[in-house]
């Protein structure tokens, strides 16, 4: 199986609450983000799937997390958080579901993530500090 590679951006709010989407195919939320696709860089990919997404254009900040994480069906996977820094009024007032994808959008307090999504995106958004890049294993330091 080849390398899958997926980029999404990391956006808060003024109380450092985590933006979530609730893609419609499957149970848990998500970051805004998706595949990398071929020739594209992972910040054009985030920048791209945040656009079809929200219908917002962004240009992403530094890479915040680089993630290696194995799935046992879909094969390894290598996985960017950018810093999406904060969204301003008048961006959440223009929030569009674009591509169909996505059902709703909710900012999440950082020790809620796991009644939204994974324990594996839990950690990996909590690695996630501005100003700085990690390095993760699967979610692990």
């Amino acid at each position: 199986m080849p390398l899958l590679v997926a980029a999404g951006a990391l956006f808060r709010d003024e109380g450092n609450r985590i933006m979530l989407v609730r893609p419609h195919y499957k149970p848990e939320w998500d970051i805004p983000g998706g595949m990398v696709e071929e020739g594209e860089t992972p910040s054009e990919a985030c920048a791209r799937e945040v656009a079809e997404e929200l219908g917002l254009t962004i240009t992403p900040g530094p890479a915040l997390v680089v993630d290696w994480a194995p799935h046992p069906t879909q094969g390894d996977k290598l996985l960017f958080v950018f810093d999406g820094g904060a969204l301003t009024a008048a961006q959440l007032a223009a929030i569009r579901f674009a591509d169909g994808e996505i059902l709703e959008w909710a900012y999440v307090e950082p020790d809620r993530l796991e009644d939204y999504t994974s324990s594996r995106l839990s950690k990996r958004l909590r690695a996630a500090v501005p100003g700085e890049t990690r390095y993760l294993e699967n979610g692990n330091p």
